[in-house]
C-alpha cells in the first residue's frame, strides 16, 4: 500500500536516524524546511513531525524545534536501538475539529449555510470553528495555517475570488488532506466541491425575463475570471439568448463591478459601481431588464435608479439569494439555493473522506426560482 506523504516523511527520518545521519541530540529539519524539501504543504510536514514526537523518536521543544530524543540510543552512542522503532502511525489525538473558512456571510447567503453546517458537525460530534477572510488571499492563507496548527481534521473552504488558486489551498489538494469546497468548485482540480448549478439558475432567470418580453436584457456581475460561480451565472445567461434564438449584445454585460466583493464592502468601490451603472442606464435607456449575478448588486442597481428619478416599475430585476421585504414578500424575483442542504452535504462529504470513504467531486444542489409578485 502507497505510503501517505506525511507518512514517507516520517519513515525518511526513522531511516535517516539508523544510518546515523542524525544523532542523538540532532536537530531534525522545521516543519518549513521538511515541506521544502518534499514538496509538501506545512500540515503534511507538520503531521510527519507529530507522529515523530508521539512515537518518542524525537523531542520537540517550543520556542527551539525538533531534536532526536535521548535514551533511545543508549550510553555507547550507538543508532542500533533505533531499528526498534516502529514506524507505523499512532492514532489520531482526540481532537475532533474542522474549520470552515468563508470570505464572508449575509442574511441573504451564507448565514443559513454556517448554521447547517454548525449543526451537521455536531451531528457527526465535530466542532466547527470559522474563518472569515473578507476576500483577502492572504487571510485566507493565514487561516489555512491557523487551522492547521490547532490541529483540524478536515476543512471546507469557500475560495475568494480572484484569478489564481490559493497555492496552499491546492497543495492541500495536492496532499489528499480531507477537504471540501462549498458554493463553487477549482476547474481542474480533483477536488470535493458542493455547489449548486449556476448555470442552470441563470439560465432559468434570464429565460424567465424573455418569457415576459423583455428581449435587451443586461447583466451585471463582479469580475467572474476564475470564480467558478461567477462564470457559471455569465454562461448562462448567454446560453439562455442561444436557446431562444435571440442575438446577445455584448455591451449589456457589466463584469467591472467590485464594490461587493468581500475586501470592498465597506471601502468607496461601491460609489464607483455607481457611477458605472448610471453611465449605463443613460446609453442604453430602452435597457428595462437586469440580470444581477448577486443581491448587492440588485440593490445597487434599485438605488440607482432610484437616484436617477425613474420608477422601478418600469424595471425588472432578478438576481440570486433576494432577502424578503417588511411583508415577508421576495423583494426580487431571484433564485433560492438550498443552504441548508448545501452545508449538511459539504459536511458529511468531509466526514466520509475522514472515514476513508471516495467521494464524488462534483456535488450539485438543487435550486428553485421565487418569482416576486408584484403587487
Amino acid at each position: 500500500m502507497e505510503l501517505h506523504l506525511y507518512e514517507q516523511i516520517y519513515v525518511s527520518i526513522v531511516q535517516e536516524i539508523k544510518e546515523g545521519r542524525l544523532k542523538e541530540g540532532d536537530r531534525v529539519s522545521s516543519e518549513k524546511e521538511l515541506a521544502e524539501k518534499f514538496g509538501v504543504s506545512r500540515i503534511t510536514s507538520k503531521k510527519a513531525l507529530e507522529k515523530l514526537a508521539d512515537s518518542g523518536v524525537i523531542k520537540r521543544i517550543q520556542g527551539k524545534g525538533s531534536y532526536v530524543s535521548d535514551g533511545i540510543i543508549g550510553e555507547q552512542q550507538e543508532p542500533k536501538h533505533y531499528s526498534e522503532v516502529k514506524t507505523t502511525l499512532v492514532p489520531e489525538d482526540d481532537k475532533r475539529l474542522i474549520g470552515f473558512i468563508i470570505p464572508n456571510f449575509s442574511d441573504e447567503f451564507g448565514l443559513q449555510l454556517l448554521r447547517s453546517m454548525e449543526k451537521r458537525s455536531a451531528e457527526h460530534n465535530y466542532q466547527l470553528i470559522i474563518k472569515r477572510t473578507c476576500g483577502d488571499r492572504d487571510e485566507e492563507k493565514r487561516a489555512i495555517d491557523l487551522f492547521i496548527g490547532l490541529g483540524i481534521k478536515g476543512l471546507i473552504v469557500t475560495p475568494i475570488h480572484g484569478q489564481h488558486y490559493n497555492s496552499e489551498l491546492l497543495r492541500l489538494v495536492l496532499d489528499r488532506f480531507p477537504i471540501v469546497l462549498v458554493d463553487r468548485y477549482l476547474k481542474g482540480i480533483p477536488v470535493c466541491s458542493v455547489y449548486t448549478d449556476n448555470k442552470k439558475a441563470a439560465m432559468d432567470l434570464t429565460r424567465h425575463l424573455i418569457s415576459k418580453g423583455h428581449k435587451k436584457i443586461a447583466f451585471l456581475s463582479p469580475p467572474e475570471e476564475n470564480t467558478s460561480t461567477l462564470e457559471e451565472r455569465l454562461l448562462g445567461y448567454t446560453f439562455a439568448f442561444t436557446q431562444e434564438g435571440m442575438n446577445l449584445n455584448k455591451d449589456y454585460v457589466l463584469t467591472n463591478l467590485k464594490g461587493t466583493l468581500p475586501m470592498n464592502i465597506n471601502g468607496t468601490a461601491i460609489e464607483s459601481d455607481k457611477e458605472t451603472v448610471k453611465h449605463f442606464l443613460k446609453q442604453n435607456p430602452d435597457v428595462k431588464a437586469f440580470v444581477a449575478s448577486e443581491f448587492l448588486i440588485a440593490t445597487m442597481l434599485a438605488q440607482v435608479i432610484h437616484s436617477m428619478g425613474k420608477s422601478l416599475e418600469e424595471f425588472e430585476i432578478v438576481c440570486f439569494d433576494s432577502l424578503n421585504d417588511h411583508l415577508g414578500q421576495p423583494i426580487f424575483t431571484h433564485i433560492k439555493q438550498d443552504e441548508n442542504q448545501m452545508g449538511e452535504l459539504a459536511v458529511d462529504m468531509l466526514i466520509s473522506q475522514l472515514h476513508g470513504t471516495a467521494v464524488p467531486e462534483l456535488n450539485i444542489i438543487e435550486h428553485r426560482m421565487v418569482v416576486k409578485n408584484n403587487r
